[in-house]
């Protein structure tokens, strides 16, 4: 089983930045592909941005791209969304992910998640 715990997020004004954090507790970390999502009120989970078990590999929504950055360590089985000039529309309970096999921008095929953490973006 893995348990993953996002930290990070908070209210922050349009413009702003923000870094979340994702802890996994699986020792085997870094074979898992990483995914963040969000779901913003009365939405469907949407992808945000995803790594690849080496971290080698990465991709992203349009609607962040060129804002967001994802990123891992895999010594320390934590993986990171730094998220950059922050939009009200970016305000969402951002989740992660983790999915045992190549990375995916596809919500079904994540098998872990984590519990979420909210971030707000104030306009």
């Amino acid at each position: 089983q893995v348990r993953l715990v996002e930290s990070g997020g908070g209210l922050v004004q349009a413009g702003g930045s923000l870094r979340l954090s994702c802890a996994a507790s699986a020792r085997t970390f870094s074979t898992y592909a990483m995914g963040w999502f969000r779901q913003a009120p009365g939405k469907e989970r949407e992808f945000v941005a995803a790594i690849s078990w080496g971290g080698i590999s990465s991709y992203y929504a349009d609607s962040v791209k060129g804002r967001f950055a994802i990123s891992r360590d895999n010594a320390k089985n934590t993986v990171y969304l730094q998220m950059n000039s922050l939009k009200p529309e970016d305000t969402a309970v951002y989740y992660c992910g983790a999915h045992n096999g190549r990375l995916s921008t596809l919500i079904n095929e994540y098998e872990h998640w984590g519990q979420g953490t909210q971030v707000t973006v104030s306009s």
